[in-house]
């Protein structure tokens, strides 16, 4: 079995959604001073590579504890969209994936954009599902859709219309992921099992694919 990590690592100083804080790590206690070592960590729930789930945008929707664990793993496909340059994408780019994505249960987007994790430039100009390519996927029996990107909506939006289309039927969006490129024609089980939080309505998470 090879394990491949899809994460970037969650530290201070990573880059975050702007507007929110960065998460924050210190030493509550170490082996030198207290004979064992011990975080304490701050940091909002969509930090780093991370999930969210129905609650996030959807009044009443399913939060994290209230979902079984295998909502968060299942066959994967990843759909490379790394030509595409800037642009939105629409269904006639996803169609020639049509078999793998109806074979798979989570389907990841690879933008290449974590090539930009740690520059300005990747919270900008990175693609995005038109509203009906995201309706075209929706209407597969998926239980997520992952993507290199910050966000499977512009940024900036006001009405997050992409993220609702899938929300809206219960499907795990997993974001910020990293190093799609080594799964392109692959099969594999993919995995993002968060923190069971209370209410809970994102997490980070170790996201990885199982081959």
């Amino acid at each position: 079995m090879t394990v491949i990590d899809l994460s970037h690592v969650l530290g201070e100083g990573m880059p975050v959604y702007p507007g929110t804080e960065p998460p924050r790590i210190s030493d509550a206690c170490t082996v030198e001073r207290d004979g064992f070592a011990e975080k304490r960590i701050e940091l909002f729930s969509h930090a780093g590579t991370h999930i969210d789930v129905p609650a996030h945008m959807i009044e009443g929707a399913a939060t994290i504890e209230g979902l079984e664990a295998d909502c968060f793993l299942g066959p994967g496909c990843v759909v490379d969209l790394s030509e595409l340059g800037r642009k939105r994408v629409g269904i006639a780019d996803l169609e020639g994936e049509r078999s793998r994505i109806a074979g798979a249960e989570f389907v990841l987007l690879r933008s290449g954009w974590d090539a930009r994790w740690g520059d300005p430039s990747y919270f900008l100009n990175y693609p995005v599902l038109s509203l009906e390519a995201a309706r075209w996927l929706a209407g597969f029996h998926l239980k997520g859709l992952g993507a290199d990107m910050i966000s499977f909506d512009e940024m900036g939006s006001t009405t997050m219309a992409v993220h609702k289309v899938f929300l809206g039927k219960g499907t795990v969006l997993a974001e910020n992921l990293t190093g799609l490129e080594r799964l392109v024609g692959r099969e594999f089980v993919f995995s993002c099992l968060p923190l069971k939080i209370p209410g809970g309505d994102g997490s980070p998470v170790r996201a990885v694919a199982i081959l």
